[in-house]
């Protein structure tokens, strides 16, 4: 599980970040509203952990914008407000869940694997960019009406590039999708999995292109 905290308490974040990494999850932090925005239009979260007293702003304010570009990722409110009327604004206002502060990390641990745990929406459960169309639901790609058959890890590649065409998908992330954490990486293997899908959309007149850039990411949008 991959977790962003907003939090701007630097001894809680780095604690958080730690306890974290112990039970397997991969925790970044960002200090405010503006980090946070920045780094979500360009790295894939299981789950966010938002703090509402925040140098900028309420923390309550990102999740509109989060929520604009498309991406349904959990908000889980971690915050002192914690009066009744306070969680009721925060649910009210598109937060997933609410923890008042103090809290225990045991139940803090349970809460977000239960987000994690849920199943995400979507607009649509097929996305359609050029000739290319790809199904969410059943992780099937096709051209025209004609079925382009992969391998599972190219068809995740697709998969998560099309779930944010036009938007620079980070190495990371895509690694997170295409990899378990026991897998037996080299170094090359992401690139290996691009290079073959762009040549089978090629190959397909799919009317899409892969591009990337080095060492950062790689984004699809359609051929012009």
């Amino acid at each position: 599980m991959r977790v962003l905290l907003v939090e701007d308490e630097k001894e809680l974040a780095g604690a958080l970040k730690a306890a974290l990494s112990h039970h397997r999850m991969v925790a970044d932090h960002a200090r405010d509203l503006a980090e946070a925005a920045l780094i979500l239009a360009d790295a894939v979260y299981d789950v966010v952990v938002l703090d509402r007293k925040l140098p900028d702003g309420d923390g309550l304010s990102l999740i509109p914008v989060i929520r604009s570009r498309g991406n349904t990722v959990p908000v889980l409110m971690l915050t002192a407000l914690d009066d009744l009327a306070d969680r009721v604004a925060g649910l009210d206002g598109g937060a997933d869940d609410y923890i008042g502060k103090p809290f225990a990390f045991e139940e803090l641990l349970a809460r977000l694997r239960a987000l994690a745990r849920r199943p995400v929406p979507v607009q649509s459960d097929v996305v359609t960019v050029g000739r290319l169309s790809f199904d969410l639901a059943h992780c099937e790609a096709s051209v025209a009406g004609t079925a382009l058959k992969m391998p599972r890890r190219e068809l995740l590649v697709l998969e998560t590039l099309t779930r944010r065409m036009g938007r620079m998908v980070l190495r990371a992330a895509l690694m997170e999708a295409v990899f378990g954490l026991d897998d037996e990486i080299q170094s090359n293997a992401l690139d290996t999995h691009i290079s073959r899908v762009r040549r089978k959309l090629a190959e397909a007149e799919a009317g899409v292109i892969i591009n990337g850039i080095r060492g950062v990411g790689y984004l699809l949008r359609q051929d012009q």
